[in-house]
């Protein structure tokens, strides 16, 4: 059986240094050492960065490894998108209207970007309107499909006869049941309905998003100030998108800018220095080992942050990690969960690895445990750490390993521009409301 990871802590002496080889983000950081060189010198060191960053367009940053290729049809199944999603690794992706004409504006092209918790969250409130028609039914009318009462003739949204014995058998821990989710993926209600039909749960209609001459200082304070981890820049000449620069691609940028001045002169900071964490651990939204692996999603999502630490419940201590990007794994692999009683979030890190290890797949980060850092540690440690790991927060320790706050990539982000007073005028009125039917 797969072992709890201890927490790991950053080690100064074990973090690389950037490439001999210029990558296309050093090349780019250089463009920025350019920039700062030519700053009037009574600017301060955070005045020259935003100076540099207003002077560089977005499209300079470089695409994504599958911005090309990431688009999803709307009338593709679900079934279908969590593979694609799974397969290219990415959380999201932006769905295109089979319907729109071919001259349609960017705007009308896409109708929203899909992710993968909005479709767990969909599928589950199915289950949810579902398993209240069972509670309203004998079980007699729900297994036999030709009584009016079934829901294979009342329209039960898919949901197939193995999925309504589940739920019967199971009651309302039937979600949190070993054989919920194997069940789930082979039902109708997963293979057939198309991603289109939950535009509901979309975040935005369509989405916010970058043109090509837009600033990387604009950029880097939507992904810092704004909170948003992605964001599309689009082509306005071809109506489609170009790139999508995500936090951890900024921050991978960062690691490669390592040995340039601006960088040294900013990244030398401690965190302390900083005022980071500026989550403390009191703040820290967490979860125990014996709780439902779901109610760490549904956590996640409704407090939009991006991982969750999994404690033990007597020592308090963290044992683990859990992502919102490692909810695939509820999708793409749920015969692992088959022996379990219940899908507890320990069980769920257990099933995982095992599941990983297996597979030889030993570069997942949900394979890292808890990994940290100290007040100590500077910038430049902590951004080299997170792109090493390919993990997006970061928690901070005391000299005894007890637990005093967390870092997120946004958090470092901020740290590096600041927004200026008026700087966005009315460049968010543009910006659709949600939908109505949004719900997660």
């Amino acid at each position: 059986m797969a072992s709890v990871p201890e927490i790991k802590i950053v080690r100064s002496e074990s973090l690389g240094h950037r490439s001999e080889v210029s990558s296309p983000e050093a090349k780019l950081g250089m463009r920025v050492e350019d920039l700062w060189d030519e700053q009037k010198p009574q600017l301060s060191p955070n005045e020259k960065l935003n100076a540099c960053f207003e002077s560089i367009p977005v499209s300079a940053f470089p695409l994504s490894s599958h911005s090309q290729d990431i688009e999803l049809r709307s009338d593709t199944s679900l079934a279908e998108a969590v593979q694609t999603l799974s397969k290219l690794k990415v959380l999201s992706a932006p769905v295109v209207d089979v319907d729109a004409p071919e001259d349609a504006s960017w705007i009308d092209r896409y109708i929203g970007i899909v992710e993968f918790p909005g479709i767990v969250v969909w599928l589950l409130h199915q289950v949810s309107v579902s398993s209240n028609l069972l509670h309203e039914t004998t079980r007699g009318d729900l297994l036999d499909p030709t009584s009016p009462r079934s829901p294979a003739v009342a329209g039960s949204n898919g949901v197939s006869h193995d999925f309504t014995a589940v739920i019967l058998d199971n009651g309302d821990s039937a979600v949190t049941s070993g054989n919920f989710f194997e069940v789930l993926t082979s039902s109708e209600l997963y293979k057939n309905t198309k991603v289109r039909d939950i535009s509901g749960t979309f975040r935005w209609a369509p989405f916010l998003a970058l043109q090509k001459d837009n600033s990387f200082l604009t950029m880097l304070l939507l992904l810092s100030k704004y909170k948003m981890k992605s964001i599309p820049v689009v082509d306005l000449g071809e109506a489609k998108i170009e790139n999508i620069i995500t936090q951890s691609g900024v921050i991978h940028m960062l690691a490669e800018c390592a040995g340039l001045h601006w960088f040294e002169d900013w990244g030398v900071k401690t965190l302390s220095e900083v005022g980071l964490p500026i989550m403390s651990k009191d703040h820290i939204i967490k979860i125990y080992e014996d709780e439902p692996v779901l109610q760490a999603f549904k956590l996640m999502r409704r407090k939009r942050i991006g991982g969750i630490p999994v404690l033990e419940r007597k020592s308090e201590k963290p044992v683990g990690n859990i992502s919102l990007r490692d909810v695939h794994f509820l999708l793409t692999a749920p015969e692992i969960y088959h022996d379990y009683r219940s899908i507890t979030t320990k069980n769920f890190l257990v099933a995982v690895r095992e599941h990983l290890e297996k597979h030889g797949d030993t570069s997942a980060p949900i394979l890292s445990g808890v990994i940290a850092c100290t007040k100590n540690h500077t910038l430049k440690e902590l951004i080299l750490m997170l792109d090493a790991e390919k993990i997006h927060r970061m928690y901070v320790v005391d000299d005894s390993g007890n637990l005093e706050g967390l870092i997120t990539l946004r958090d470092i982000i901020a740290r590096l521009v600041h927004e200026p007073p008026g700087y966005f005028g009315d460049f968010f009125d543009g910006v659709m409301p949600l939908p109505q039917n949004y719900r997660v």
